[in-house]
């Protein structure tokens, strides 16, 4: 798997780091961004996604031509 790296702010890493209960800004951010990923994947499951926009839209009346 490849990996990435960011640079943060330590103090939102450290902030992180305790919501998360992580003992790493490594470990913390990994845990939002799965947690962030299985959130949408919930919601897209339920609402549909941005695919669907045409299918959930209130059909329009036929053009008339003549």
């Amino acid at each position: 798997m490849a990996k990435v790296t960011v640079s943060l702010d330590a103090d939102l890493a450290i902030e992180v780091m305790l919501l998360a209960g992580t003992k790493s800004p490594q470990d913390a951010v990994e845990l939002l961004v799965r947690d962030f990923l299985a959130t949408r994947r919930r919601t897209e499951a339920r609402t549909g996604d941005a695919a669907d926009e045409s299918r959930l839209a209130a059909p329009q009346a036929p053009v008339q031509e003549g």
